[in-house]
This record gives C-alpha cells, sequence and structure tokens, in this order.
C-alpha cells in the first residue's frame, strides 16, 4: 500500500442500483476513497442506502449533496437524461464527476459540459477500460500477436420487459444503443485505437416502450477495418467480444460484466483448428474494475495529471450514436458529424 495516501471525498447522486450494489461496495474498500455521503430524491431512500453501504451522511435532494464542501468527487449514476445537467451542477461547484455512460443524450448536450472541463476532472465511467483482461487484449494486438487487426464483433444483451425500469423509457434515454451498445462501440474504439468514419445500423424497436430493443450495426473505421454488433434487451443474456487479425483471434468471454474481484481469461486463437484445440487461455489475476476505476479518478484527482480519458472521448463516443440512429431514419451509412 502507498504510504501517506489522502483519500478523495466522494458523494454520490442517487440510490441506483448499479451504484448500490455494484459500483460503491467495490470503491469502499479502497484507500483512494472516502465514501461521504449519498443523496436522493427521498430522504427515506438516501437514509436506507447510507445505513446498508454504511456512509455516514444521506441528503434528501441532489443540490444538499452538491452544496457539501467536504464533497470533492462525484458519482453520478442517474437516468441518462439527468447526467448532463447534475454533471454540469455538481462542476460548477467545483466537484470533480465521474458519470456513468451514455455521459448524454447527444454530442451536442455532450459539449455543454465544455464549459467547465477545464476547471475540473469529468469523466464518463467506462469501467472495463480499467479492467487488466482488456488492458491485455489491447497489448496482444499492439504486440502482433493475431497479425493486423481488422474486425472487432460484440454481442451484449440482456431481457427486460418492466415498463417501470429506466432502461425501458424512451423520453429519458433508454434502449438498447444508449445502455449497453455503448460498450460494443467502445470495443471498436478501444481495441482499434482509432475513431470510426461511418456506420449503419438496423433497428427493432419495442412497439409499446417506443425505445430500441434490438440494434445492431456496422461500424466502418477505414482501412478495411470493422466493428460489427447486437445489443438487446429482450434477448437472453449473453456477452462476447471478438478482435479478429490475420494471423489470428482473441476473445473476451464475459467482457463487460467479469465478476467482481474474480479471475478471469481470454482465449488467444492462432487459427487454424475449427474445434479450438489450438486456443491458448490466458489467465488474468483477480481484479475489480469498478475499484480500479475509482481509484483511477482519485489518483487523477491528487496527482493532477492529463492521463485517463477526457471530455473529449466522451463525445467521440456520442458522435457514433448519434450517426447510427441517423442511420436508422435514414436506412443508409451516416458520416460522423
Amino acid at each position: 500500500m502507498e504510504a501517506n495516501i489522502k483519500p478523495v471525498v466522494w458523494g454520490v447522486l442517487s440510490t441506483a442500483k448499479i451504484g448500490t450494489s455494484r459500483v460503491l461496495p467495490s470503491m469502499q474498500p479502497s484507500p483512494w476513497v472516502e465514501l461521504r455521503a449519498i443523496a436522493s430524491r427521498s430522504l427515506a431512500s438516501a437514509q436506507a442506502a447510507a445505513s446498508e453501504l454504511g456512509i455516514p451522511v444521506a441528503y434528501g435532494s441532489y443540490e444538499d449533496l452538491i452544496a457539501d464542501p467536504e464533497i470533492e468527487a462525484i458519482y453520478n449514476p442517474l437516468p441518462n437524461h439527468l447526467h448532463v445537467p447534475l454533471t454540469l451542477a455538481a462542476a460548477r461547484a467545483g466537484k470533480h464527476v465521474l458519470c456513468e455512460k451514455p455521459l448524454a443524450i447527444s454530442a451536442d448536450e455532450a459539449a455543454q459540459l465544455r464549459e467547465v472541463a477545464d476547471k475540473v476532472l469529468i469523466e464518463e465511467a467506462f469501467m472495463v477500460r480499467h479492467h487488466p483482461q482488456w488492458q491485455t487484449a489491447r497489448e496482444l494486438i499492439r504486440a502482433g500477436r493475431i497479425g493486423p487487426l481488422t474486425a472487432v464483433q460484440a454481442f451484449f444483451s440482456y431481457f427486460n420487459v418492466d415498463a417501470a425500469n429506466v432502461r425501458n423509457q424512451a423520453d429519458i434515454g433508454g434502449g438498447a444503443l444508449y445502455d449497453i451498445g455503448c460498450y460494443a462501440i467502445l470495443s471498436g474504439r478501444y481495441l482499434f485505437e482509432a475513431e470510426p468514419l461511418r456506420v449503419v445500423a438496423l433497428v427493432d424497436r419495442d412497439p409499446a416502450f417506443g425505445t430500441d430493443r434490438r440494434t445492431s450495426a456496422l461500424v466502418d473505421f477505414g482501412g478495411g477495418r470493422h466493428l460489427t454488433f447486437t445489443v438487446s434487451t429482450q434477448n437472453c443474456g449473453y456477452q462476447r467480444v471478438q478482435a479478429i487479425g490475420s494471423q489470428g483471434r482473441i476473445e473476451i468471454p464475459i467482457p463487460f460484466n467479469p465478476p467482481p474481484g474474480g479471475a478471469t481469461r481470454i482465449a488467444l486463437d492462432p487459427g487454424g483448428a475449427l474445434d479450438g484445440s489450438r486456443i491458448e487461455w490466458i489467465d488474468i489475476a483477480p481484479a475489480d474494475q469498478y475499484r480500479l476505476q475509482g481509484e483511477a479518478f482519485s489518483r487523477r484527482i491528487r496527482d493532477q495529471v492529463a492521463d485517463g480519458y477526457p471530455l473529449g472521448d466522451a463525445e467521440a463516443q456520442m458522435r457514433v450514436i448519434d450517426a447510427l440512429f441517423r442511420s436508422e431514419r435514414s436506412g443508409s451509412w451516416e458520416a460522423l458529424a
């Protein structure tokens, strides 16, 4: 353990399940994190979450938490339509913000945060970038272990038809593309280490919810490099990412929700054996991507270093999503704006 660590004091906007069941329990053991307060529009809800997680302070409004002078950083897992308004409010108050994905509903909305981007750290919470299985996969690609990377394939799905769930409410940013398609897009951007040029999408919308319940896409990164993906809120739970080159492939079996604190493994396949008999399984040491994410953000606050993922990265993500929705409407390829 590093000596003389001064933990960053965190507050949390909302008692959303992603925070209370996954992110916060992972962050709490870190010496870089002091979780001081949690807020909800209902004080009773905030108090219940605070009691369950051992958080000292509960607030009955987001504004009260933002005004707390002891809070240095805020985790924002609110519904998608509240990401930018509350992140902007927190940043104006001098708080650094780790905001859940997608950072915004559009690239134009994300651009509103430029006003405060030079005053505080604002980052989109893609925890997978902090997991060593992803970092190992990219290192193998960089080292040429599968030849030039030409294709990335991603599938991510779950089944949820609860009308009350925010993921099924179109007017507040629900749907498959916003919720999990962003991970598929990130898969291509992260592994190709490039930005796409154009996209085409096929979207199936739920007739009652109006959300995209199944979206498939072809994303052109230029130079013969393609990302293809399907994401769905109404298919069986499944996820997989494959990176395919001229001399082999890498498979990440549980790319987005690996067991917190558990060991994982990825496949390095040199090809040539369709039964998979030539696959080399690479063991990845136990890791908790949410803890690693919280620590990395806290370290940047303390060290005031410029690495990490600035606002421009989140805007780049949103430009891809915007283009995919334009393609749904036009039925054609759409260039990134």
